[in-house]
């Protein structure tokens, strides 16, 4: 029950992603996002304070066009506005994303639960656990880097490659032994994730402009 609640708030929070997206030509800073004035999402927002990743992917083949998130526990009414715009326009791995593109998006909000410290650098699940691990770097600063559950089964990767293409991520440049591994401090987590696509954003929103609904039913055939 407690699963099927949090998927059922990110759904809901998620197709008012989209409609900030469709407006960000327009929307100021400190606007909220439409329909989140809605008495039950405020509600869940109000219980349901979690960190939180948007993440958008584009085309046929999913790629990533954006994804950011935080792992402070955030209100979802605030938080979700917040990151999808980050997501969507200031990662600093791609350009702004325009109108134009919105047809071959989709969309995934990542509620981020269960943190563990974990006994070593291989005490995870791959396809089970995200990671977001702290390391030195060679320059003797401390930089940190996250891969959400689903990314090292998508990319094919075993545990080993995982946390080598992480720590790349985080900007170490210098030789990965295992020695450098095991001085890693890691941290898994688990995640409770709902996707939608444009084309079911758009029949959703049509049935509630239909059915006088001021935002659509959770999709929950898409929690995983």
């Amino acid at each position: 029950m407690a699963q099927l609640a949090l998927a059922g708030a990110s759904a809901l929070l998620l197709v008012a992603a989209f409609l900030s997206l469709n407006t960000l030509d327009e929307l100021p800073a400190s606007c909220a996002v439409p329909g989140l004035t809605c008495g039950l999402v405020c509600g869940l927002s109000a219980i349901l304070q979690r960190p939180l990743f948007v993440t958008w992917k584009i085309g046929r083949d999913k790629r990533l066009r954006g994804c950011i998130g935080t792992f402070s526990a955030m209100n979802l009414h605030s938080g979700l506005r917040e990151y999808t715009l980050t997501s969507a326009l200031k990662d600093s791995r791609f350009p702004a994303m325009t109108r134009d593109e919105l047809p071959r998006l989709s969309c995934s909000v990542s509620l981020l639960t269960n943190f563990e410290d974990a006994g070593d650098f291989l005490d995870w699940e791959v396809g089970v656990h995200g990671i977001r691990i702290e390391f030195i770097n060679e320059k003797g600063s401390k930089r940190t880097a996250t891969y959400l559950p689903e990314v090292a089964k998508e990319q094919g990767w075993d545990q080993i490659q995982t946390i080598d293409s992480l720590l790349r991520k985080g900007g170490y440049k210098a030789p990965i032994t295992c020695e450098f591994r095991k001085s890693i401090k890691l941290t898994r987590y688990r995640s409770e994730k709902v996707t939608v696509g444009y084309s079911e954003y758009l029949a959703t929103h049509q049935h509630c402009l239909h059915n006088g609904i001021g935002l659509p039913p959770p999709p929950y055939n898409h929690c995983s």
